[in-house]
Parts: C-alpha cells; sequence; structure tokens
C-alpha cells in the first residue's frame, strides 16, 4: 500500500490491512506463519525550518502482529513466536538532512526515517518495525541441550559418541582452578 504524499495533502490515511505470509521479504532466516495484521494511520505533518523552507513529513501511527517461524539459537530446531509491536514514526524526504552540519541526535530524532519520490509503502514500514521486534535469540525450550560442537548431533534426540574435548587449550584454565582450591 502507497501512503502518497498527494492523498495525505487532501486528508489524513487509515489502513488495516492483513498481508498474507511471503507478502514481506524478511530474509532466510524468517517465516511469517499467519497474517501481519496491522492497523493505524498516516498524516502529514509540516516541519519548518528557516524562513519560507518547509518539509513535508510523513508521520505513521500504528501496531502490528503476526507469528514467526525462527531458528532455536542453540540446536537450530524450528521455534514459533508471537512478534508484535506499536510504533510511532517520522518519514523526511530523502535528502532533507543532507548539508546540515553534524550534530548528535535527541532520542524522538532516532525514529526519524525517510522516503523517496511520491510516498511511502507501508509494507517497508512493516519489514523494519517486525524485524525490530524479532528477539535475538529464541530457543526451542529453556532445557535446549543444543549441538553438539564436534559431530553436529542434536543433543535433544540423541546422545553424542564424540569424546569430551579436554587437553592443552583448557589447560591454563584447570591450573588456576585448582590454585584456587589449595
Amino acid at each position: 500500500m502507497l501512503i502518497s504524499i498527494r492523498e495525505l495533502e487532501l486528508h489524513e490515511v487509515t489502513f488495516s490491512q492483513e498481508l498474507r505470509p511471503e507478502a514481506i521479504d524478511f530474509g532466510p532466516d524468517l517465516q511469517q506463519h499467519t497474517p501481519l495484521r496491522t492497523q493505524g494511520r498516516a498524516e502529514l505533518v509540516q516541519e519548518r525550518r528557516g524562513r519560507g523552507q518547509a518539509l513535508e513529513d510523513i508521520r505513521v501511527v500504528g501496531d502490528f502482529s503476526t507469528q514467526l517461524e525462527l531458528r532455536c539459537a542453540r540446536c537450530l530446531e524450528p521455534v514459533l513466536r508471537d512478534v508484535a509491536g506499536d510504533f510511532d514514526l517520522i518519514y523526511r524526504p530523502l535528502g532533507a538532512d543532507a548539508g546540515m552540519e553534524e550534530r548528535s541526535i535527541q532520542g524522538a530524532e532516532a525514529d526519524v526515517g525517510y522516503y523517496r519520490g511520491e510516498g511511502l509503502l507501508l509494507e517497508d514500514v512493516l519489514r523494519e518495525q517486525v524485524l525490530l521486534a524479532v528477539p535475538l535469540k529464541a530457543v526451542c525450550k529453556e532445557a535446549c541441550k543444543g549441538l553438539c560442537p564436534r559431530c553436529g548431533s542434536n543433543l535433544n534426540f540423541e546422545a553424542c559418541t564424540c569424546q569430551p574435548v579436554s587437553g592443552q587449550r583448557w589447560g591454563a584454565l584447570h591450573e588456576i582452578r585448582d590454585k584456587l582450591k589449595h
């Protein structure tokens, strides 16, 4: 859905959509399992800069929810997670801040994005917000044993026959432990 500057000049745009899985590409590591539901509104915000200079910012406010399939960080098995969130974002025309002197940004300015051309695609906004809401590490269960570092066996399903790792690389730590005990 294109949120058009021309339409926003006439009136606020409200949206309520349900995007089927695969409508948005979230990359190879995520699969959307349920429809992505979103609702909200977009409006044009005039930002004044100096004498007679005005920017047409797009403000998008809404929420989303869906279910994603991720990979367990320990054993790589599929994990389903509900992902939801709210957003209140400002998009400026691309290049609007070019040439401004370098300065630190305030908290509210961290949520500023940029649009190009006639408007902004809602799908681009949702893609970014969903990816930001995905947990960094998901585990299938707290007691997940993970994969064997030597043979790659999933230790949740089978016992590994590999010998425990020992030898030189941990020797220094074992010596420190032994000294601390005495």
